[in-house]
Protein backbone atom coordinates (compact mmCIF):
# COMPACT_ATOMS: atom_id res chain seq x y z
CA UNK A 1 0.00 0.00 0.00
CA UNK A 2 1.14 3.52 -0.41
CA UNK A 3 2.96 5.33 2.31
CA UNK A 4 3.60 8.99 2.72
CA UNK A 5 6.91 10.30 4.60
CA UNK A 6 6.66 14.22 5.63
CA UNK A 7 9.67 16.10 6.80
CA UNK A 8 10.49 19.57 6.92
CA UNK A 9 8.04 20.79 9.79
CA UNK A 10 9.43 23.24 12.87
CA UNK A 11 9.06 26.61 14.66
CA UNK A 12 9.73 30.03 13.30
CA UNK A 13 8.75 33.19 13.89
CA UNK A 14 6.66 35.40 11.76
CA UNK A 15 7.88 36.44 7.99
CA UNK A 16 10.17 33.29 7.50
CA UNK A 17 10.16 30.02 5.63
CA UNK A 18 9.72 26.51 5.72
CA UNK A 19 9.46 24.07 3.16
CA UNK A 20 7.91 20.70 3.49
CA UNK A 21 8.37 17.51 1.47
CA UNK A 22 6.31 14.59 1.20
CA UNK A 23 7.77 10.97 -0.38
CA UNK A 24 5.08 8.86 -1.53
CA UNK A 25 6.25 5.06 -2.13
CA UNK A 26 3.65 2.80 -4.56
CA UNK A 27 3.70 -0.68 -4.78
CA UNK A 28 1.18 -1.74 -7.32
CA UNK A 29 -0.64 1.48 -7.26
CA UNK A 30 -1.30 4.99 -9.27
CA UNK A 31 -0.60 8.18 -7.87
CA UNK A 32 -3.09 10.82 -8.67
CA UNK A 33 -3.89 14.10 -6.67
CA UNK A 34 -1.40 14.59 -4.03
CA UNK A 35 -1.91 17.81 -1.79
CA UNK A 36 -1.10 19.14 2.15
CA UNK A 37 -4.25 19.62 4.68
CA UNK A 38 -3.60 21.47 7.77
CA UNK A 39 -5.68 21.22 11.00
CA UNK A 40 -4.91 24.41 13.14
CA UNK A 41 -5.51 24.40 17.34
CA UNK A 42 -9.41 24.96 17.36
CA UNK A 43 -10.34 24.61 13.97
CA UNK A 44 -11.71 22.15 11.44
CA UNK A 45 -8.97 20.68 8.68
CA UNK A 46 -8.87 22.46 5.67
CA UNK A 47 -7.14 22.03 2.33
CA UNK A 48 -4.06 23.73 2.29
CA UNK A 49 -2.84 23.13 -1.90
CA UNK A 50 -3.23 20.43 -3.98
CA UNK A 51 -1.39 18.81 -7.44
CA UNK A 52 -2.30 16.33 -10.10
CA UNK A 53 0.37 13.94 -11.37
CA UNK A 54 0.40 16.70 -14.59
CA UNK A 55 1.23 19.74 -12.30
CA UNK A 56 -2.01 21.72 -12.30
CA UNK A 57 -2.68 23.16 -8.76
CA UNK A 58 -4.77 24.51 -6.35
CA UNK A 59 -4.84 26.92 -3.34
CA UNK A 60 -6.65 28.14 -0.90
CA UNK A 61 -7.33 31.29 -0.19
CA UNK A 62 -5.77 32.40 2.90
CA UNK A 63 -2.01 30.93 1.18
CA UNK A 64 -2.78 32.28 -2.35
CA UNK A 65 0.81 34.46 -3.28
CA UNK A 66 2.74 32.63 -0.52
CA UNK A 67 2.80 29.16 -0.54
CA UNK A 68 4.19 26.88 -3.42
CA UNK A 69 2.92 23.54 -4.29
CA UNK A 70 5.51 21.70 -6.66
CA UNK A 71 5.91 17.70 -7.60
CA UNK A 72 8.78 15.69 -9.02
CA UNK A 73 7.07 12.94 -10.47
CA UNK A 74 10.67 11.24 -10.97
CA UNK A 75 10.81 10.77 -7.32
CA UNK A 76 7.48 10.22 -5.89
CA UNK A 77 8.03 13.50 -3.87
CA UNK A 78 5.62 16.98 -3.48
CA UNK A 79 6.88 20.16 -1.98
CA UNK A 80 5.34 23.35 -0.09
CA UNK A 81 7.41 26.18 0.14
CA UNK A 82 5.72 28.54 2.49
CA UNK A 83 6.96 32.13 2.48
CA UNK A 84 5.69 34.84 4.72
CA UNK A 85 4.55 32.57 7.28
CA UNK A 86 1.71 34.20 9.60
CA UNK A 87 0.68 33.36 12.98
CA UNK A 88 -2.46 31.45 11.93
CA UNK A 89 -0.26 29.12 9.53
CA UNK A 90 0.45 27.43 12.62
CA UNK A 91 -0.82 24.12 12.05
CA UNK A 92 -0.53 20.03 12.02
CA UNK A 93 0.64 19.88 8.33
CA UNK A 94 0.04 16.15 6.43
CA UNK A 95 0.55 14.99 2.99
CA UNK A 96 -2.23 13.63 1.03
CA UNK A 97 -2.43 11.17 -1.99
CA UNK A 98 -5.24 9.78 -4.24
CA UNK A 99 -3.95 6.71 -5.81
CA UNK A 100 -5.69 3.98 -7.87
CA UNK A 101 -5.46 0.06 -7.60
CA UNK A 102 -7.35 -2.89 -9.04
CA UNK A 103 -9.19 -4.88 -5.79
CA UNK A 104 -10.63 -7.91 -7.39
CA UNK A 105 -10.66 -6.84 -11.03
CA UNK A 106 -12.42 -3.79 -10.05
CA UNK A 107 -10.14 -0.05 -9.95
CA UNK A 108 -10.52 1.46 -6.87
CA UNK A 109 -9.52 5.08 -5.57
CA UNK A 110 -8.28 5.03 -2.16
CA UNK A 111 -6.73 8.42 -0.37
CA UNK A 112 -3.85 8.27 2.15
CA UNK A 113 -2.82 10.03 4.31
CA UNK A 114 0.34 10.86 6.11
CA UNK A 115 1.39 10.83 9.87
CA UNK A 116 1.20 14.34 9.91
CA UNK A 117 4.39 17.35 10.77
CA UNK A 118 4.42 20.06 12.80
CA UNK A 119 4.50 24.10 11.89
CA UNK A 120 4.47 26.52 14.30
CA UNK A 121 4.68 30.20 13.88
CA UNK A 122 5.13 32.27 17.02
CA UNK A 123 4.73 35.75 17.64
Amino acid sequence: QVQLMESGGGSVQPGESLRLSCAASRIGFRVNDMGWHRQAPGKERELVASITSGYDTKYADSVKGRFTISRDNSKNTIYLQMRSLRHEDTAVYYCTAETETFVNDTLVALDTWGEGTLVTVSL
